[in-house]
């Protein structure tokens, strides 16, 4: 039995993707790009269910461009990725952060449901140094997922 994975003309390799969707979708979401595009590109990234998503959205939540910032939080929330979870604790942490990519951490992180997760939300709203609305609105997360 033939097991071979060439096509008759001997260059299978010809037919894979050089470049896939996933990676279009990285380049356009990148520093630089336009402010427009990249919105679009970071919120297909979390629609695409593509775990080579997760790192390049991380390293978004760093961006310098809070709306950026706030669309890679909602995209790692659709995610579920249990990798994200310090830079998601982070953000919900960054007073200086703006209070709805906040609440999109402290949704992200509820939905993740790892250890590290719900201690980092756990940690959160036991902090009566944070901002009430948020630790009230993380608190209710926790409830309505019933993991408090």
């Amino acid at each position: 039995m033939d097991l071979s994975v060439e096509k008759q003309d001997g260059e299978w390799y010809n037919s894979l993707p050089v470049k896939g969707a996933i990676y279009d979708l990285v380049d356009a979401a990148r520093p630089g790009a336009n402010a427009t595009e990249r919105v679009r590109a970071v919120t297909a990234l979390g629609k695409s269910a593509d775990p080579r998503a997760v790192r390049p959205l991380a390293d978004l939540l760093e961006d310098e461009n809070p709306e950026i910032r706030l669309c890679a939080t909602t995209a790692l929330g659709l995610l579920k990725s249990g990798r994200p979870v310090d830079e998601l604790i982070a953000r919900l942490r960054d007073r200086s952060e703006l209070p709805a990519t906040r609440r999109e951490a402290a949704a992200a992180l509820s939905v993740i449901r790892s250890t590290g997760a719900l201690r980092g939300l756990r940690e959160f709203i036991s902090d009566e140094d944070e901002d009430a609305d948020i630790r009230t609105y993380t608190e209710n997360r926790l409830k309505m997922t019933g993991l408090w």
